[in-house]
């Protein structure tokens, strides 16, 4: 693997360094081409480095920030007091070069905001989306976006998730002629927000595209599509929807499980096939766990940026890293503007 630099917001999230710091550990120990940034208060990450070895230390540099921006921020104040933050700090290591993508966990509006600011959108797109590949029944997996970036949007900018969602499906998941849908309330034409049907009219005079029509919610994970078109507002609620079923089903499970141990006059026989119908159940629906596909692409820039949850742990953060890698080694960028030369009309 040849050197990827990354910087990340180390300051980001609802925990911080203590989550942070050992995930970039676990980064820099499994890719051993990896280098990292890590941008925030040094008094607070110099502790959580003390007993690390050398060999990680020589790959890992502290940048010091002045403050951090607060998760509960509106983001329009917090762009404006920006200055000297981790998060505008991480991003501007990418803007000078210094680092090939950038991982935060810290304010979603802020993060959109301030990455448009100082990476700017790709030539034909009007905002970026956030966007990441979810796990379905089939085993396999769908990119879907936006989830949160736009609250609301118009055809025009659906389209343009469309492309952008296309490419990734094909760089990331290897896909020729991935298969793409419009979230909507129903499958019939008729049906749906008129920016819903402006962009399937467009989509299906877009050769390029292949789009198959709408799909509904209750079909996310069945595998029906590669891409899963929809607005930020629509795609975060329905995202923190399946998440928290998942959890909660894993979480049933697990209790269960312990459960079972607890019944002490139940035969021995019962206690031995109530914990293998669990761990056959625990690994059949395991890789749903929202653990596992933490971090979202913000795409549609001239640069690779990644959120994470605010409230990942260790393991979902280095997921988060782990997708940064992936991006920046892919080219995202790259490759999803050759493709918008080839379909979307120049801008004026």
């Amino acid at each position: 693997m040849t050197r990827l630099t990354l910087a990340l917001d180390a300051m980001g999230g609802d925990v911080g360094p203590c989550v942070t710091v050992p995930a970039a550990l676990q980064a820099l120990a499994s890719n051993p081409g990896l280098h990292l940034l890590l941008v925030g208060d040094p008094a607070a990450l110099h502790p959580l480095l003390a007993k690390v070895n050398s060999a990680l230390l020589s790959r890992l540099e502290i940048v010091p920030v002045e403050s951090v921006i607060a998760s509960d921020a509106r983001p329009s104040q917090a762009i404006r007091a920006s200055r000297g933050t981790s998060m505008r700090i991480a991003l501007e290591l990418i803007k000078t070069g210094r680092a090939q993508a950038c991982v935060s966990a810290g304010n979603t509006g802020a993060l959109m905001g301030l990455a448009k600011l100082l990476l700017k959108p790709l030539e034909g797109i009007d905002r970026p989306a956030l966007v990441t590949v979810l796990p379905h029944q089939q085993h396999g997996k769908t990119v879907v976006l936006d989830l949160g970036a736009n609250v609301e949007c118009d055809s025009a900018q659906l389209v343009q998730f469309a492309v952008m969602g296309s490419v990734m499906a094909e760089e990331v998941l290897a896909l020729q002629n991935p298969r793409v849908a419009l979230l909507n309330i129903g499958e019939e034409e008729t049906k749906g927000l008129a920016a819903i049907r402006d962009a399937a009219a467009q989509l299906k005079n877009t050769p390029s595209i292949n789009y198959i029509g709408y799909l509904e919610g209750n079909e996310l994970l069945t595998g029906k599509t590669d891409v899963m078109v929809c607005d930020g507002f629509v795609g975060n609620v329905t995202l923190k929807t399946m998440e928290g079923v998942v959890r909660m089903f894993l979480s049933l499970l697990k209790s269960s499980s312990t459960g079972v141990g607890r019944k002490q006059k139940q035969a021995w026989w019962l206690t031995l096939i109530g914990r293998f119908i669990q761990k056959r159940l625990a690994k059949r629906f395991g890789h749903l766990n929202p653990d596992q596909y933490n971090g979202a692409c913000l795409l549609g820039l001239r640069g690779t940026v990644i959120k994470s949850h605010g409230a990942a742990n260790q393991r979902a953060f280095a997921v988060a890293i782990e997708q940064a890698m992936q991006a920046v080694q892919r080219q995202l960028p790259d490759r999803i503007a050759a493709r918008l030369k080839t379909v979307l009309p120049k801008s004026d």
